[in-house]
């Protein structure tokens, strides 16, 4: 993997531990860094933070995909974690350090 990647990788990874100490709840990483062709084949975005280490869909399981938006946008607001994306589905959050706000 580039190091480049690498970089955002280990970025990614402080950003949820800092969720995790401040939430008091594990969190289980349905998705993280995927590679350009495991993205395409599993009908990923070609712009897809994924592809460059930056994003993971997570799940908490004490609080909803919602409940999880919602905390991870205050954590944002307060400047506790690095700004970026943050998708609310279903299943899952979708948490991302591109460095501007996105919410979808």
């Amino acid at each position: 993997m580039p190091s480049d990647v690498k970089e955002n990788i280990k970025e990614l990874a402080e950003n949820l531990q800092i969720v995790r100490d401040i939430l008091q709840e594990p969190i289980r990483v349905n998705s993280a860094y995927r590679c350009e062709a495991h993205n395409q084949d599993i009908g990923g975005v070609s712009n897809s933070q994924h592809v460059l280490g930056k994003a993971s869909d997570i799940v908490l399981s004490n609080l909803s995909p919602k409940e999880v938006y919602t905390a991870l946008d205050r954590l944002m607001d307060g400047s506790f974690i690095a700004q970026g994306g943050l998708g609310k589905y279903n299943t899952f959050t979708h948490y991302d350090t591109r460095g501007h706000e996105a919410r979808w």
